[in-house]
Parts: structure tokens; C-alpha cells; sequence
């Protein structure tokens, strides 16, 4: 199946580990050029090293989207050297797993700045142009947004913020040709879970071993999302295959949350 992304320019935050850059790998692999940001440098670079050993040359770029400024200046190099960005992939940020009892304000607002703010920066910084030619936007929120978790409090309200952002979005731009889309991944193989495991062991007063059995024995497919599961739904949704799909919200989460709203 062609999906169409041949030569399209794709802008992947959090692009250097986990979700993000099975996202690259999967653009790359589609012929798509891909850059990809993250505020660490070393993790560019290891990034780099990974995707080249797949025969993949990614543009990088480095910088911290908590700051509009920065989130502007990473889209005007990408489009410098690559062109207009005809996919953004959100895939930046994560608010800390913190158990009730230990939240404050600042955990709050903490998880705003990480996880919303990072992406409401970067749709700010390529909105503009897609509304001239049109695009695609797929933020990669989580389930926590849906489902509340005790020790994902701020994390999911930022989640649930940033999927009401995403629809009203979605349908504002789409009388320009931009569709927005967000991809809800539910426990995947990433730093991100082993954080969320040794918050839910504090806890239950649990061993983060005894927590992620507890939470395989829940899954109904038996196993924990792979970064390229998500991946995948990503660059569909990105493709032309997906042309009437926007404002919608995807769950890649093996059927572990079943809701229908």
C-alpha cells in the first residue's frame, strides 16, 4: 500500500528515543524526510547513530519547546533546509508519575509546561504555513487523558487538555486542508512505562516487578505496546489513506481501556 509520504517533510519532536523515533524509522521507511528535535543533544546524536545504521540521514535539531521562541526557531531551520513541513508528530514531553499524596501546585503546573505547552507551541509554529498549503498534525498523547490513573494526575489532565485542543483545532483548520489527529498509546516498552512503574510500586508498596506482572496479567492481548505498534498508527493517520480522518482519537492500547467517548 502506497501511503503517499514520498519526499513529505516530517517534523518529529521527542523524536530522539522511544515512540518518537519509531516514528522516524517508520516515516524514513516511507521515503519521507524526516527531522527529528529533542532539547538533548546526546540523545540527537545517539538518535542519529541509530537511524543511520538503517541507512537513514535525519535532520536534527535541538530545542526545548517549553519556549515558543525555541519551538519557532526549529521550524524555520527544518523548513530552511528541507522545505515546509507537511507532518508535525508530537511526541515531546511527559509529566512525572507522582503518587497522590506527594502532588503539589508545582507538580501541576509542572505537567502543563511539559506536556501540554510543548505541544501547543509546536502546532503554533507550523499552523501558519500549513493554512497556506495545508497538512497534518498527530499528536501522540496517552490514555491517562481518558482514564484517570492515581500516580498520572497532572500528566492525564494535561492529556485530556491537549485531546480537547487537538478536535477544536482540527476543525478550525480544516476548511485550510490541515487535519489533526491524536494517537492515545496505552503501556508501551519505553523509559517513560519504567517511570510509571516505580511510581505505582511507591504506591502499593510493591517491587516495580510485582506491578508490571499485575499489569501483563491485565492486558488482553498479554503484552505491553512495542514503540513501532504506535508508530504505525502514526504514520497512517499522517498519510493520504487517512485524508477524511481528523479530529479524531486513537486508542493503540490493545483493547485495555475499553471506552467509547
Amino acid at each position: 500500500m502506497d501511503l503517499g509520504l514520498k519526499d513529505t517533510v516530517v517534523l518529529i519532536t521527542g523524536g530522539s528515543k522511544g515512540i518518537g523515533l519509531a516514528c522516524a524509522q517508520g516515516f524514513a521507511a516511507e521515503g519521507a524526510r524526516v527531522a527529528i528535535a529533542s532539547r538533548r543533544r546526546e540523545h540527537l546524536e545517539q538518535a542519529t547513530a541509530t537511524l543511520q545504521a538503517v541507512g537513514v540521514q535525519p535532520m536534527v535539531v535541538a530545542a526545548d519547546l517549553g519556549d515558543p521562541e525555541q519551538a519557532a526557531r526549529m521550524v524555520r531551520e527544518v523548513e530552511s533546509r528541507l522545505g515546509p513541513v507537511g507532518v508535525l508528530v508530537n511526541s515531546a514531553g511527559a509529566a512525572r508519575r507522582t503518587p497522590p499524596a506527594e502532588l503539589t501546585a508545582a507538580h501541576w503546573r509542572a505537567a502543563m509546561e511539559a506536556k501540554y505547552f510543548t505541544y501547543i507551541h509546536a502546532m503554533d509554529a507550523v499552523l501558519p504555513g500549513m493554512a497556506l498549503r495545508g497538512g497534518v498534525i498527530v499528536n501522540v498523547v496517552g490514555t491517562g487523558g481518558k482514564l484517570a490513573s492515581p500516580t498520572h494526575l497532572p500528566g492525564g489532565a494535561a492529556n485530556a487538555a491537549l485531546m480537547l485542543a487537538s478536535a477544536g483545532l482540527a476543525n478550525a483548520f480544516a476548511p485550510y486542508g490541515v487535519r489533526i489527529n491524536v494517537v492515545n498509546p496505552g503501556i508501551t516498552a519505553t523509559q517513560r512505562m519504567q517511570e510509571g512503574l516505580e511510581a505505582e510500586a511507591r504506591l502499593a508498596g510493591k517491587t516495580v516487578e510485582e506491578i508490571l506482572q499485575q499489569k501483563l496479567r491485565a492486558l488482553p492481548l498479554g503484552r505491553v505496546a512495542e514503540p513501532q505498534d504506535v508508530a504505525d498508527a502514526v504514520v497512517f493517520l499522517a498519510s493520504r489513506r487517512a485524508g477524511y480522518i481528523s479530529g479524531a482519537v486513537l486508542a493503540v492500547d490493545g483493547a485495555a481501556v475499553p471506552m467509547v467517548v
